[in-house]
């Protein structure tokens, strides 16, 4: 049984509470039939330099490939004046109630644009990158460029290694090994894979202080969930089974033969979720924190302002923390709740500052549990060519 399907084994029959039973023998097989093998095509199809001929899609096939705040994928790209790409947000995919300033959507876009770089290096290529060259988009996100790249031939540029962890980086909710610890050393290559001139990078290692942020990642998460318009907001974009999956492949996906089986029976539905007095809101609540309690060390990033800029640089140092552990075999999970900028998260939002002692003129931009843990599936994607503006 894949990881995937273990996962939503365990949360089906916690949720579900013994309360149906499938016939033994059938699951397997449906299982391989549940798989939305159409949206997990672009972590196996990126473009490699002799499969087109145009570089401006090989580096996409892999940009979008970024991590970002519950896999909205909001990049849109225009490739219509040649060697040139100018990359917007699509401001339909960001999320105002748990991101009512768009930083989160913001460091998302930074992770596409190191991903991008990342990719034009491989291919000896040099991406020259102007963030926002009609000003920035205060206290939203509009509809003016997040960014324009143009590419240019250079073979002097050295490839970074960095790279070949791209079709392999994942973001892992699931529970970590909690006998194993993670090495200091290793965690100061993580951070080290990060620095940056804006930014500074950090960690938290001591038990005692990993204890206190298990608690204060726990509560945090609480907080959102019993926050309606929050909790409603992750649930909206929710896709529950292969034809949902497929059909819309970002948001949060709720994938697998157990899971799906829930759905198909009335036994898990959004409304469900939504409803504090529901057996399914109940019994998820445990499900979700679970991997809180298995944290096994963290880091985050602060930068010195806030402007759109520092996000964008936040999030490139953030997935390059996040390839540096996957090439050490380590896990990440981002864990932004008790970042966020909303009334009733103050509370957390100023303990976590105090606790990483962000001063106050710095902005406390990602933090992120590490660990040891099996590696997930990937998550749905997009493939680049839906996300083209102009061909």
């Amino acid at each position: 049984m894949s990881n995937a399907n273990r996962s939503s084994r365990r949360k089906f029959l916690k949720v579900l509470g013994g309360g149906v039973i499938l016939a033994a023998g059938a699951g397997s097989l449906y299982a391989t039939t549940r798989t939305p093998s159409r949206a997990l095509q672009p972590w196996k199809l990126a473009l490699g330099p002799t499969l087109d001929t145009d570089p401006r899609r090989i580096v996409l096939s892999h940009a979008i490939l970024a991590p970002n705040p519950h896999n909205m994928q909001p990049w849109s790209v225009d490739l219509s004046k040649d060697n040139e790409m100018t990359l917007y947000c699509n401001l339909d995919k960001r999320l105002p109630h748990t991101d009512p300033y768009d930083r989160q959507i913001t460091i998302g876009l930074g992770c596409f644009l190191e991903l991008l770089s990342l990719t034009a290096k491989e291919i000896g290529y040099r991406a020259d990158i102007r963030v926002f060259p009609e000003g920035e988009g205060v206290p939203r996100l509009d509809d003016r460029p997040i960014a324009r790249i143009t590419m240019t031939r250079d073979e002097s540029v050295n490839p970074d290694p960095l790279f070949a962890q791209i079709l392999d980086r994942r973001s892992n909710k699931e529970a970590f090994d909690i006998t194993r610890p993670v090495s200091e050393m290793d965690v100061d290559r993580i951070l080290s894979a990060a620095e940056r001139q804006t930014i500074t990078v950090g960690k938290t290692m001591d038990a005692k202080q990993i204890g206190i942020m298990r608690t204060l990642t726990r509560e945090a998460l609480l907080v959102e969930m019993y926050t309606y318009r929050t909790n409603k907001e992750s649930i909206d974009v929710m896709r529950f089974g292969k034809a949902e999956i497929e059909a819309n492949p970002d948001g949060i996906d709720m994938g697998g033969v157990f899971l799906e089986t829930l759905s198909h029976l009335g036994q898990l539905s959004p409304e469900d979720l939504v409803n504090q007095e529901s057996t399914a809101f109940k019994n998820g609540i445990p499900i979700i924190l679970e991997p809180l309690e298995s944290a096994m060390g963290y880091v985050h990033i602060k930068t010195v302002g806030n402007s759109r800029k520092d996000q964008i640089e936040a999030g490139c140092s953030y997935v390059r923390m996040n390839l540096k552990a996957t090439e050490l075999g380590i896990s990440m999970h981002p864990l932004s709740q008790a970042l966020q900028e909303y009334e009733e998260m103050k509370e957390h939002f100023s303990t976590i500052k105090t606790e990483l002692d962000v001063r106050q003129e710095e902005t406390l931009q990602m933090f992120a549990r590490i660990g040891y843990g099996e590696k997930p599936n990937p998550s749905p994607r997009w493939n680049y060519e839906a996300k083209l503006r102009s061909t």
